[in-house]
């Protein structure tokens, strides 16, 4: 319990967070993000100014203290285990009358850690003598509540330690240079982040003002004006790739709204010509009494109207939900033939009222793994095309057959043929080719829209080949 407490309480923590910088601007918040970088850059920088400083004051303390070690040994003489200053008049004067920055205090101690003498300047006080353990150590202690710095020297004779030597120095004024850094450190952290985010914040602007004028094109795009594009900057970064993103982008939807009204347009026009048909023949057949052979011929022709226009809208469907690949795709095993042959046995009334002969060439059984249903379209619409554009007596071939590793089925008839202009648009939606000089031949000119759009989606190649009066070849080429 409690540790989903703890997850929900950090969830909501980010979510807050989140939140938080989402309501700065976008230029804000790439100069926060900068300053919150550059913080940490500055805080590590200061950090080792701050070491590096620190290091240098008291590494140049321990030295003056090693120096003035050295200098007041050899001041020292030793006689008969006794310890006595050189000149002492000199030194005490010279203790006395010397101005130091950072005075130096030293004090000397018998065996018996009993004062012998001591600098002028320590007047009434002491150095603190320590155990031996820490001995010609430098040491942080007091001096009248002050600190300081000493380190404990023995005093030899013959190897036998006969008194103590103290020197040590105030860290006042180390402190306080040490303390002043800090203090600086700390007003100019804030002073100069703040004014690095202002000239961050500067050049944000100045970098992001191209996406100004993204933003200023796009509100003056609209469903009616489509046509308006972004000038593309002319160094080739970011931006430049986010303007031609969205430039082909508004292609893309240009292309699709003009597309989609002029499926509308030819949608409403196929619709209302068989609707008009059969409106027309209903009111010629209402007009007057007729016989019961009259009734049943414009009856039968009004079904087979409802049948095409049944036909037309089952197309105009697929074709749609095929547009938007709404349909998911299957993947499953296709026995072509079997397939071909259950198109072929949906056909043939209509092969049998034209009298074609429709011969099969399969030279094993071929199967692929895609979507039955959709080949079983594309077959479907490439058959009724071929029987509809057939001659009377006419011929039909249907062949599989291998060819360079690859399964091919090639639907062949002898029929009218197209021509080469007309071929070329042929996959269009609506278009039929010579449907003025064929006009009993009754279409939709969705077929091979279909049959073109299904064979991208299944990755099937298509190919058609045609000569006028000759017949038409058709070639699917699975992979």
């Amino acid at each position: 319990m409690y540790k989903n407490n703890t997850w929900s309480r950090i969830y909501r923590q980010r979510v807050n967070q989140n939140s938080f910088m989402n309501s700065f601007s976008f230029r804000n918040r790439i100069a926060f993000y900068y300053i919150i970088s550059t913080a940490l850059l500055i805080t590590v920088v200061f950090l080792v100014i701050y070491q590096m400083v620190r290091f240098s004051v008291f590494n140049h303390i321990n030295a003056d203290i090693e120096k003035e070690v050295e200098k007041h040994l050899e001041e020292i003489e030793i006689d008969r285990n006794d310890t006595y200053l050189i000149q002492v008049d000199q030194w005490k004067a010279r203790e006395h009358n010397t101005v130091d920055v950072n005075p130096v205090f030293v004090q000397f101690y018998d065996l018996n850690n009993e004062l012998i003498d001591k600098s002028p300047n320590l007047k009434n006080l002491d150095l603190k003598l320590f155990a031996e353990e820490k001995e010609n150590q430098l040491i942080d202690t007091y001096l009248n509540k002050k600190p300081i710095r000493q380190i404990q020297v023995p005093l030899f004779d013959d190897d036998k330690v006969i008194g103590h030597l103290i020197v040590a120095m105030s860290l006042d004024d180390s402190k306080m240079v040490l303390t002043n850094l800090r203090t600086i450190l700390a007003i100019s952290f804030p002073l100069i982040l703040i004014f690095l985010f202002l000239i961050a914040r500067f050049i944000v602007g100045r970098s992001i003002k191209p996406i100004d004028a993204i933003i200023e094109t796009s509100n003056q795009i609209s469903r009616e004006n489509l046509t308006t594009r972004i000038n593309l900057p002319q160094n080739k970064d970011e931006l430049y790739l986010l303007s031609k993103t969205i430039n082909d982008l508004l292609d893309r939807v240009e292309n699709a709204i003009d597309r989609e009204k002029q499926f509308t347009s030819d949608a409403s026009h196929e619709l209302r010509t068989p609707l008009a048909v059969i409106k027309g023949t209903l009111e010629v057949l209402i007009r007057k009494p007729r016989n019961q052979a009259e009734y049943e011929e414009k009856i039968n022709f009004c079904v087979k109207e409802v049948d095409r226009l049944n036909q037309l809208v089952d197309e105009l469907l697929l074709l749609a939900r095929f547009e938007d690949q709404k349909q998911s795709i299957k993947h499953e095993s296709v026995y072509l033939n079997s397939l071909l042959l259950d198109v072929i046995t949906r056909s043939s009334e209509k092969i049998r009222t034209k009298n074609i002969k429709l011969k099969t060439s399969f030279a094993k059984d071929f199967v692929i793994t895609n979507d039955s249903y959709l080949i079983s379209i594309i077959f479907s619409n490439l058959l009724s095309n071929a029987i509809k554009y057939s001659q009377e007596n006419g011929t039909i071939f249907v062949n599989l057959e291998n060819e360079n590793n690859h399964i091919v089925c090639k639907i062949i008839d002898n029929g009218i043929g197209i021509s080469k202009e007309d071929l070329e648009k042929i996959g269009s939606r609506f278009y039929r080719s010579q449907k003025v000089e064929h006009a009993e031949i009754k279409g939709t000119g969705l077929g091979l829209s279909i049959v073109k759009r299904l064979t991208d989606l299944l990755a099937i190649q298509f190919n058609i080949e045609s000569q006028l009066k000759f017949g038409t070849t058709v070639t699917l080429r699975f992979y």
